[in-house]
């Protein structure tokens, strides 16, 4: 039988635009060439066809030369805030199947200042928060230091530091002026929750009749059938806290290969049960599709209370070094099989059948 032709679509760092006063992290969300290799293989290991095709101006022609059946997307885009929905936005003009989340939820989750208003409508536990869409608004009544200061529209720990953690109005300013000056976006402040960062990845999608909103009766149940979950992951910090007392860009991108992860995190059975719950209710209040990975801070001072930082429906897929994939090795499940996983995921919701 035919093999279905699948094109891994990315933004490869190599091909990353060069233009002068960037900063020098604005690519650090990018794939290797490498990694993109690597998920080309695990396709082609999967029985498929597959080509990797650079998620730029080019993609239009590039599709209509090579014609796929499904792609298979993890483009992050160059510029815009809603860059991670650019590429989804032309396949679904051109109709053409593709893997993770649509339009809508890619440019809602890139927008971390959206994303919480989403979470927060629906009384899910995030960190009190403020965007700050100029450098002089005033501080909220509401908002009382120690608080973290990030910019609204990135990823991969792009302006975190352990300067982002501020504990009066002057260190609050600094770090405000130094986001819109570096990345040119809002900045998002939160409560600072100090304790524990956890994240949990999963791969499905809900099944039945999926509510926007989250039940307010205790009662009923709690809907997460169709998502599999892979153990929670915590970052183990401590040798770093003489630089690094959050998990930023630094450890992320620089340091990925020398940092201790806990997976499964130390964590009882409840405490997962309850990340897991919070999961599938960000991942179903955001309209996330086949893969998500949801980011949490377990507050020291409130019983390890979770917080959900963020949902990212476009989770990295490096081998051995990005958090899903790491998490799914700990449920035995290697990075082509979770690959494929993934794309078989994305073949059953389109109705199509693998040859």
């Amino acid at each position: 039988m035919t093999k279905l032709k699948v094109a891994l679509l990315a933004n490869a760092k190599e091909n990353a635009p060069k233009v002068e006063g960037l900063p020098d992290d604005q690519w650090a969300d990018l794939d290797s060439l490498k990694t993109i290799n690597t998920l080309v293989e695990a396709i082609k290991a999967g029985g498929h066809e597959c080509e990797f095709l650079e998620g730029d101006v080019t993609l239009v022609s590039s599709l209509q030369k090579y014609k796929p059946d499904i792609c298979f997307n993890i483009c992050e885009g160059h510029y815009g805030d809603g860059r991670e929905a650019q590429v989804p936005a032309i396949l679904e003009m051109m109709q053409i199947p593709y893997t993770g989340s649509k339009v809508m939820t890619l440019a809602l989750a890139l927008d971390k200042s959206m994303t919480k208003r989403i979470l927060h409508w629906h009384e899910l536990p995030t960190p009190n928060f403020q965007t700050f869409e100029r450098v002089n608004e005033p501080l909220q009544d509401d908002m009382k230091f120690p608080l973290f200061v990030k910019p609204s529209r990135e990823g991969t720990g792009m302006g975190v530091s352990a300067k982002s953690i501020v504990r009066n109005e002057s260190e609050l300013q600094e770090q405000i002026v130094s986001i819109f000056e570096k990345y040119k976006q809002p900045a998002l402040v939160e409560s600072y929750i100090e304790g524990r960062e956890v994240t949990v990845g999963m791969v499905g999608n809900l099944l039945g009749p999926v509510a926007r909103r989250v039940p307010h009766d205790p009662d009923l149940p709690r809907v997460q059938a169709g998502l599999r979950f892979f153990p929670p992951m915590e970052v183990d910090l401590s040798p770093f806290f003489d630089s690094d007392v959050v998990y930023s860009n630094r450890l992320k991108v620089d340091l990925a290969d020398q940092l201790n992860y806990l997976c499964p995190a130390p964590l009882d059975e409840d405490m997962v049960d309850e990340l897991n719950w919070l999961a599938a209710a960000a991942f179903r209040v955001t309209g996330a599709l086949d893969v998500s990975r949801v980011d949490f801070r377990l507050d020291m001072h409130d019983n390890w209370k979770p917080y959900i930082l963020e949902i990212n429906p476009l989770p990295g897929l490096s081998v051995g070094i990005s958090d899903i994939v790491i998490e799914a090795e700990a449920d035995g499940i290697h990075h082509t099989e979770l690959v494929n996983l993934i794309l078989d995921t994305a073949l059953e919701r389109y109705g199509m059948k693998k040859p």
